[in-house]
């Protein structure tokens, strides 16, 4: 069996923050493929604004780089379990991984979920234990950690036996020795291990030619671009060829453009072969999955698993009484057309209309995914208005099942009577707890996807922000019975439509959380605070005090506001209820009732009650 021996493909897979994109970011710029005097931008392969801000990968990324006469292509992978549906196409590219684990926090739930999808495949890993050079790093039980994750996986002895490499990537440090006082000033042991270990690709050239679309990319000028990996034989620019849809039909097309990836760029080629990465574009509808043959050898791959969707809300368009304010788009038509450009690249989203002409429904791979495309949409110039993100229940075997979160939990030892008992409430079941030193326990559950809405704001205010909480989908299981505790608190709803004065809000801070900043626009059914008791309260926060010339005794007394509790997007999707929406536009996220006004809203809650109680 021949070999292409000049190339070697791989990904790097690790739980989000564990510092993978800055890895790469290394190994670029220690192939030499920027010039001496070339500004290159920390963590370059997030191009992504929000990527950038957040620190977190969000679509996989091609790139390459050349050592001792080998091309060395690597896909940095998004570590959010949320972003899975990139993952596990990916590990269908490449013929080994570099695991990259945190050489103080361990093994997280995302390294448990991007190592199974890669073990699955029959992977080669690499295990790199970074931040070696962290005070509290403990490289030798990180290892002995991830030698545990590999058995429970059920990694195959050639697998178990992985080769090591420790780093501090913010370094641009490495080496094969655990000690901190070992790194040798480049990542030299690095780039030797992937050549070592990481199996060259078989060079079956001379076959009739198998391409097949792993991820998908688009550009105005050329249109849907099909990112994937040349399994079989041979390619070129003009060539003609066949592409199998994933249901089945054939469409033929003529390859107009190729590209290959080097760096940080997507450079045009002409020709391809077995094993090569690379990005074709000539057919608008080309697919995830599908694949390119030529027209007299029509053979297709198996098709690649899309992970279905397990969240979805209500998209519609702004009408509250500040609609149009501060967007550029808002019409029904814009945000079809947005929603639509969306779905040409992000295989894990749904969107269906419904009974109602200017709504949506949108759904996703969990809050993140579809918090992202709120903001990225919100940046553009959008305003939209969104839904309480609910679960998607499957029918499995005539059984109707909900998707279970694994949940791993770092809190002080004195918080966790209460995370017990908070995820309890929400129907959690504990797996496992262990004291991990330093007075910090971690607890694993298994809890319902629907008992995690809502959670994280409860769970940081209970920990007072020292909790870390992550969270990966683990399956899909019979439907638990009973209501999940939710909010607790009822909401301050404003009364009527004008401007939040101090004088109002310091008369409401007994009542509750306060979310207004004095001089704020404010319309009748929008929320404006929390209210301290469980039940909804109307109040006037536009009240302002009557002038009159009687001196009081307390005059020379100057009252102090409290800070106004300020929620960004992800906190507002989690803060609101059933009948509650967060209303987007580029400058501004409010909460708002479904039902503004104050008598209508209250006779819809009587006739909910009242079906409720006849179910």
């Amino acid at each position: 069996m021949n070999l292409r021996e000049d190339i070697r493909n791989i990904a790097i897979i690790a739980h989000v923050d564990h510092g993978k994109t800055t890895l790469v970011d290394q190994l670029l710029k220690q192939s030499g493929i920027f010039r001496e005097n070339e500004h290159v931008e920390e963590r370059a392969m997030d191009s992504n604004d929000i990527e950038r801000e957040r620190g977190i990968t969000i679509l996989a990324k091609n790139t390459a780089i050349d050592y001792k006469d080998h091309r060395i292509n690597i896909l940095d992978t998004p570590g959010h379990a949320d972003f899975g549906g990139e993952v596990e196409r990916i590990m269908k590219m490449v013929d080994g991984v570099i695991l990259v684990v945190d050489a103080y926090e361990g093994t997280m739930p995302q390294t448990r979920f991007v190592l199974k999808k890669a073990l699955e495949q029959d992977l080669k890993p690499l295990v790199v234990v970074n931040k070696i050079d962290k005070d509290a790093a403990r490289p030798e039980a990180v290892i002995d950690e991830v030698l545990e994750l590999f058995i429970e996986l059920d990694a195959n002895d050639e697998q178990l036996e992985f080769p090591v490499a420790y780093a501090s990537a913010i370094n641009g440090t490495a080496s094969l020795e655990p000690e901190p006082e070992k790194q040798e000033e480049n990542m030299q042991s690095i780039y030797d291990m992937i050549l070592e270990y990481v199996p060259a690709p078989v060079d079956n050239s001379s076959e009739p030619l198998q391409f097949q679309v792993a991820l998908l990319d688009y550009n105005d000028y050329v249109g849907r671009i099909g990112v994937g990996r040349v399994f079989r034989g041979e390619i070129k620019v003009g060539q003609q060829v066949s592409l199998i849809k994933n249901d089945g039909t054939v469409k033929d097309f003529r390859v107009t453009k190729m590209f290959g990836f080097f760096g940080l760029k997507r450079l045009e080629i002409e020709h391809a072969q077995a094993g090569d990465l690379i990005a074709l574009s000539g057919l608008e509808d080309i697919n995830v999955g599908e694949t390119v043959t030529p027209r007299d050898h029509q053979e297709a791959m198996p098709v690649l698993r899309i992970d279905e969707p397990t969240l979805q809300m209500t998209f519609s368009v702004n009408n509250s009484p500040f609609a149009g304010r501060e967007g550029k788009y808002v019409t029904a038509r814009q945000i079809q057309e947005r929603l639509d450009q969306q779905l040409e690249t992000d295989v894990s989203l749904k969107v269906e209309p419904t009974d109602q002409p200017d709504a949506w429904v949108v759904s996703g791979r969990g809050e993140l995914h579809l918090s992202i495309l709120i903001e990225n949409m919100r940046r553009e110039g959008f305003e939209l208005q969104v839904s309480k993100p609910i679960v998607i229940v499957k029918e499995i075997d005539g059984v109707k099942c909900e998707p279970f979160e694994r949940v791993q939990i770092d809190v002080p030892e004195t918080n966790t009577g209460g995370v017990i008992e908070t995820l309890g409430s929400r129907k959690g079941e504990m797996l496992d707890m262990v004291n991990t030193g330093n007075g910090q326990t971690r607890i694993t559950f298994l809890v319902p996807a629907r008992g995690l809405i809502g959670y994280r704001t409860e769970f940081m205010s209970m920990t007072s922000g020292y909790g870390i909480m992550n969270h990966t989908f683990e399956e899909y299981r019979p439907i638990i019975k009973g209501q999940i505790a939710g909010r607790r608190n009822g909401v301050l709803v404003s009364m009527d439509k004008g401007v939040a004065s101090t004088y109002a809000i310091l008369q409401l801070e007994g009542r509750g959380t306060n979310f207004m900043e004095p001089g704020t626009d404010v319309y009748e059914g929008m929320i404006v605070g929390e209210n301290s008791r469980d039940n909804d309260l109307t109040v006037n926060i536009t009240k302002v005090k009557a002038a009159n010339n009687i001196r009081s005794a307390t005059k020379e007394q100057t009252a102090t506001m409290k800070k106004p509790r300020t929620l960004t997007l992800e906190e507002a999707l989690e803060f609101i209820n059933d009948d509650e929406l967060v209303e987007v536009t580029p400058e501004t996220v409010r909460l708002r009732k479904s039902i503004l006004d104050k008598g209508a809203r209250e006779r819809a809650q009587k006739k909910e009650k009242i079906r409720l109680e006849s179910e």
